[in-house]
């Protein structure tokens, strides 16, 4: 792009603090140095949240915009719409819907965010509702997930949506016609609700997308498909599932290599491995789940995201302003 990439980022939203968005801003920005941003919050505290020893370079991509309010994670998205326009996270979605910034990023109340990037920004024509997607690990490389929460009662014409959206964010990664799946309580194509039924039929019967039919809770890892679609309660629940195992895994390791020095020492031998394990399988990685339907990028960091989880987000944001996902996701729903 021939000109800087500009970011807003509600740096008052998520469990961690503002300091912690602060700090992973800074890093980001060390590695773009074709990107502005534009920290939304309470300015004095963010201003003594910067390092004296900041370089000037960074230092002059960092804008601030006051923002004297915020959004708990708690408050209901109504409540929100109603009486959270000085907030942080209005604000620096306001800055994406006035053609200021290029994207969002907030790790604030997801239900608050999506409501009000839906006011401000708007959906493409005949999308009712965004739906939340994010990439998770597979066998072999990654998957998009969609929707994971944004949606609980959906329609088979939503669920065609996902797929077309899914289909168009899942070519950011390179893939050429990626394939899309149903998830589903079995592959038999009789399998399934009535909903479920009827968007199988409608992503069958388009040219445009690869639909590789239904898919099964077992295989949502096996990197069969390039994009799972489901409602918003399934898609939610099996990705909070899926992070309970990789802690259980995680803290199981952890207790067995303590047990004794024998097995301690054997921990150690095999430390190496455990990393590049660890590192593969590592929420953090992909952190920063897109709202898709959106007119423009808005990206929603987990809450409890640690630095580089943040700074994983930021990437996330960036890569579909390079991409161009919202136009690209425009064009496919176009040619329904």
């Amino acid at each position: 792009m021939s000109r800087p990439i500009h970011i807003s980022i509600d740096a008052m939203g998520g469990d961690q603090g503002s300091r912690l968005v602060v700090d992973a801003t800074l890093a980001f920005l060390q590695f773009h140095p074709d990107v502005v941003v534009t920290l939304v919050g309470d300015e004095c505290f963010l201003k003594q949240s910067l390092p004296e020893s900041l370089h000037a370079d960074i230092l002059s991509r960092v804008f601030f915009l006051h923002a004297e309010d915020t959004i708990a994670m708690a408050e209901k998205a109504g409540d929100a719409l109603r009486s959270k326009q000085s907030s942080s996270m209005w604000r620096a979605v306001a800055l994406v819907a006035e053609g200021h910034a290029d994207a969002c990023v907030s790790g604030g109340n997801t239900g608050a965010l999506m409501a009000i990037g839906c006011k401000l920004i708007g959906t493409f024509d005949g999308v009712r509702r965004p739906a939340i997607c994010k990439l998770i690990p597979t066998y072999s490389g990654t998957s998009l997930l969609l929707d994971l929460g944004a949606n609980i009662n959906c329609s088979a014409e939503q669920l065609e949506q996902f797929g077309v959206m899914g289909s168009a964010l899942a070519q950011l990664g390179g893939v050429q016609r990626p394939s899309v799946a149903l998830l589903n309580i079995g592959t038999e194509r009789s399998k399934g609700s009535s909903t479920i039924q009827a968007a199988a039929e409608a992503l069958r019967a388009r040219d445009d997308i690869a639909f590789a039919g239904f898919i099964e809770g077992n295989d949502l890892y096996s990197g069969k498909v390039d994009v799972v679609v489901c409602d918003g309660l399934v898609g939610n629940v099996a990705l909070k599932v899926s992070e309970g195992v990789v802690n259980l895994v995680m803290a199981s390791l952890a207790e067995t290599f303590r047990a004794s020095i024998g097995r301690r020492l054997l921990g150690w031998a095999l430390r190496p491995i455990l990393s590049n394990w660890r590192k593969s399988f590592n929420p953090t990685r992909y952190n920063g789940a897109a709202f898709l339907g959106l007119r423009r990028t808005l990206v929603k960091s987990h809450g409890a995201a640690d630095k580089e989880g943040f700074e994983q987000a930021l990437n996330a944001a960036v890569g579909q302003v390079v991409a161009r996902i919202p136009e690209r996701i425009e064009a496919c729903l176009e040619r329904r």
